[in-house]
């Protein structure tokens, strides 16, 4: 077996844009500590600021088998340094990882391998914050409802709090220990407050954004569009392939403008989506990518918006960015420690 160096091994003396002659490795402790809040969300801010041509990140590819599914997203964004790869498999036992492999758009040389666990993490959380901030009308602290206990809902939560005050937080997931963790959690981490509640219902009725970050095991929609009201917002992000479920028609039938991270596969690709459609609902007609949104160029008047949805699927354009950053942090402070593996080149 291969042994990895450690992150601050022999050569992290190559920082400050140095060039490694190897590929090197960042790990999630890694990716972690230097990631923040406001630098990730400016990043993804600045990605969907700028023209997106659909030959820059083309459709994600599904692969299946007898219990098993492999995923692959690619992207080569313009006027980066990297381009790249995110591939991650779930195995029959529902296991799961993820790496993301970043390839300079120069010469075409394996840069990085990257735990891309935490930069999903990222990247996702972010991408809702940057449409939050553009879509809540309201500057005042917010009310918010979590459906999920797990990491895409923390995740979520601190990358609101970091474009938005909260003025309170309330969350439901299945089993009271979690909730109860997550509450004790986020409110001590935020300074405010927040409540582990008995229901859904009771998370989301009167908040000002609802955010749901989790499915059921048996993927029946956890989020209903009974609960919601004019005035608010939803985040959705537990619905990315035909399968999955996490709100039902009547909340995609509720919202009049579903702004999305990738519109194709949101149409085409989310269970959600997928469900009401075949119950009648016109989603066609609600749905704008994010890029257009924040570049100004929907003909639409977004501010007359009663009730919108920010529905993401996950896009490879979003994990390059975030693991570029990481990588450029990692490199000048020395947490990035060549591998001692090589790739045969080919010119």
């Amino acid at each position: 077996m291969i042994e990895v160096l450690d992150a601050v091994g022999d050569t992290a003396s190559a920082v400050s844009g140095e060039a490694f002659s190897r590929p090197v490795f960042l790990s999630a402790e890694t990716v972690m500590s230097v990631l923040d809040w406001p630098q990730v969300i400016a990043r993804m801010r600045a990605i969907y600021t700028v023209p997106q041509g659909a030959d820059v990140s083309p459709p994600r590819v599904v692969a299946r088998g007898e219990a098993v599914a492999l995923r692959a997203l690619v992207a080569a964004p313009a006027d980066h340094k990297f381009m790249g790869a995110k591939i991650f498999g779930r195995g029959r036992n529902r296991g799961m990882e993820y790496v993301l492999v970043l390839i300079d758009q120069e010469n075409g040389r394996i840069a990085a391998l990257v735990d891309a666990n935490p930069i999903t993490a990222f990247r996702t959380a972010a991408t809702s914050a940057v449409a939050v901030d553009r879509l809540v009308k309201t500057r005042a602290p917010l009310v918010v409802g979590v459906l999920g206990s797990g990491t895409e809902a923390r995740s979520h939560i601190a990358a609101i709090a970091a474009v938005r005050a909260l003025k309170e937080i309330r969350v439901y997931s299945p089993t009271r220990e979690n909730r109860e963790a997550f509450a004790a959690e986020i409110g001590a981490q935020l300074g405010v407050s927040c409540m582990a509640v008995e229901s859904g219902r009771e998370a989301i009725v009167d908040a000002d954004l609802a955010i749901a970050a989790s499915r059921s095991h048996d993927e029946q929609p956890i989020l209903l569009g009974e609960w919601l009201k004019p005035g608010m917002m939803v985040v959705s992000v537990g619905s990315t392939l035909p399968e999955q479920r996490e709100a039902d028609t009547a909340a995609i039938a509720a919202c009049d403008l579903i702004v999305c991270d990738v519109v194709d596969e949101v149409r085409d690709e989310s269970g959600d989506m997928i469900a009401a459609r075949r119950d009648g609902v016109a989603v066609d007609g609600k749905l704008l990518s994010l890029n257009d949104l924040l570049r100004g160029t929907a003909d639409i008047d977004v501010d007359a918006i009663r009730l919108p949805m920010f529905k993401s699927v996950g896009a490879a354009i979003q994990d390059i960015a975030a693991a570029e950053l990481a990588y450029d942090l990692a490199v000048a402070r020395g947490l990035a420690g060549e591998m001692p593996i090589a790739f045969q080149g080919k010119s």
